[in-house]
């Protein structure tokens, strides 16, 4: 698998599981007071955001990304949906 479909795949497994974390877990934690939801997800989201990280260098470095783009795709996996925003560019590349 080449570095931008691995960029773009781990993208979006930690997009989704950030998207579990803050609608899913973190309710779950609050309203009903079981917080093992946000232990298991945060745990799982720590690890993939961790590989998008080193997915992105991997990336960035073999097609050699403008350092405008690496901020705007780290900036991008910061917010809930940007890495799905991310994705849509890196389709253009690929």
């Amino acid at each position: 698998m080449n570095a931008i479909k691995q960029f773009r795949l781990i993208g979006t497994i930690e997009g989704i599981s950030y998207l579990t974390l803050l609608f899913i877990a973190m309710p779950i934690k609050y309203m009903m007071g079981n917080p093992i939801y946000v232990k298991i997800v945060g745990m799982t989201h720590g690890i993939l955001f961790i590989l998008f990280i080193i997915a992105q260098t991997r990336a960035s470095v073999k097609h050699k990304f403008k350092l405008k783009d690496n901020a705007i795709y780290f900036i991008a996996s910061l917010i809930p949906f940007g890495t799905f925003f991310t994705d849509r560019r890196l389709k253009k590349i690929v």
